[in-house]
This record gives C-alpha cells, sequence and structure tokens, in this order.
C-alpha cells in the first residue's frame, strides 16, 4: 500500500473511530432570487450494533463485494441499482437513523425519501465509501498497538511476583 492509501485509510478510519461521520449532499433546491441552489446535506454516521447487524444483513444480501462494485461500468451500475435500488436506499437509511427509536419510525420514510431525492451519483458513492469504512482492515493496526500497549499485561519484571 503507498503512502497516500495508507494516509487515506488512517484518516477515514480515525473519523469513524470519532463518529465525526461523512456529509453527502441529499438535494439541491432553487429557489427563486438565488444564484446558487440551496443543498440540503445529512451526516452518515456508522450505526451502532443493532443497526449495523441490520446493514451487514443487507449487504450480505445484495451478493457483490466492495472490489466488484469499483470495476462496474455505467451499465452494470445501472443494472446492479435497477435490482437492488430498494436495499442501497435502505443501507444509507441505516446510516442516517441510527437510534432504535428512529430506525423503527423514520428508517422507512428515509429511505424513500432517498430512493425518490438523492441523485445516483451520490447513492453509490456513499454506498461504497461506507462499505469500505465498516470493514476491520484499517484497524488492525491500531488493535495490534493496543495489544502492546495494554497497560494490564505484566512486564519483563513482573513476572515472578505478577504484581
Amino acid at each position: 500500500m503507498d503512502d497516500k492509501a495508507r494516509r487515506l485509510v488512517e484518516r477515514e478510519g480515525a473519523a469513524a473511530l470519532l463518529d465525526g461521520g461523512v456529509s453527502v449532499p441529499l438535494k439541491e433546491l432553487r429557489l427563486p432570487l438565488r444564484k446558487k441552489p440551496v443543498k440540503l446535506r445529512v451526516t452518515m454516521r456508522r450505526p451502532r450494533l443493532g443497526g449495523l447487524i441490520r446493514l451487514a444483513g443487507v449487504y450480505l444480501k445484495l451478493g457483490v463485494t466492495a472490489a466488484e462494485m469499483e470495476k462496474f461500468t455505467k451499465e452494470q451500475e445501472m443494472a446492479f441499482i435497477a435490482a437492488h435500488g430498494k436495499d442501497i436506499s435502505l443501507m444509507v437509511a441505516l446510516t442516517l437513523c441510527r437510534g432504535w427509536w428512529s430506525r423503527h419510525l423514520l428508517l422507512r420514510p428515509a429511505a424513500w425519501w432517498i430512493r425518490h431525492c438523492m441523485e445516483t451519483r451520490y447513492l453509490m458513492a456513499c454506498m461504497r465509501k461506507f462499505v469500505l469504512l465498516l470493514g476491520t482492515d484499517p484497524f488492525t493496526s491500531i488493535i495490534r498497538s493496543a495489544e502492546r500497549t495494554n497497560p494490564m499485561k505484566p512486564r519483563l519484571s513482573q513476572t515472578r511476583k505478577g504484581s
């Protein structure tokens, strides 16, 4: 892995750990008397465990890997959206509706809103970005580092006494 890719993975891992989320555009509205359109944005955050389990189930039901999605041509991408559009919008909605109440009350309306208002290119980019963030590969080095610096692990001088 080259230095630029490594830094990108570290930055995305830090953002995921801090739960900063990823801000994505939802819809552009053109208002009268304004030159620039108003952009409605939402922040996708890592779902909690219940939502993460549901998101993983929906992702596995798609039957495609993130590496295969990266290699899609435009026609393959459109065929994929036609076949799995509801599931993709549900996955994005699960990152927006993170809590128990919001997941049970707002998940289906949020998925419907995403299907009907979000542009296709943003939808696919959101899905690709979050599938990559949900993996564990970027965190293996962090886990190894935490294992080495574990304060509860006995040091060399503590092996005989155990204190």
